[in-house]
């Protein structure tokens, strides 16, 4: 998937298309997989408390421990999420959405809103495609 910007005024593309390619920097793949919307979501509704890895993965469904820890690693990377460690015994460590992630849910919103809008014609559009290729 490319990254796309919205253009300016003076960037406008033929057919007046607001958006533009940006070269790939892995942030469209990486909202793309499997976990990374999950990770974020669950982290919004912990409102202003953090959670513990342990609650993350238990929240999750189907996640494995590993696919978390890659998934808060490339979020934390990124600024989306915060990680605190406190040293215990044993160690806790806790994590949050920092404002930018917040900023990525609320642009993922507009996606969300796409998609419930537009999820049964997609579904029917698919069964027509799929129909058509048995044939």
């Amino acid at each position: 998937m490319e990254e796309m910007v919205v253009a300016t005024s003076d960037e406008q593309p033929e057919g007046g298309r607001g958006f533009r390619p940006l070269p790939s920097n892995g942030i469209c793949g990486r909202l793309g997989d499997k976990w990374t919307v999950q990770v974020l979501w669950h982290l919004s509704r912990a409102g202003a408390e953090r959670l513990r890895f342990s609650a993350l993965k238990k929240e999750i469904d189907g996640i494995t421990q590993r696919m978390l820890t890659l998934a808060l690693r490339n979020l934390e990377r990124d600024g989306l999420v915060a990680r605190y460690y406190f040293p215990e015994v044993p160690p806790r460590v806790e994590y949050e959405l920092t404002d930018m992630g917040s900023g990525m849910l609320r642009a993922l919103e507009g996606i969300n809103s796409w998609l419930m809008e537009n999820l049964s014609r997609i579904e029917e559009n698919r069964r027509v495609y799929d129909d058509a290729e048995q044939r």
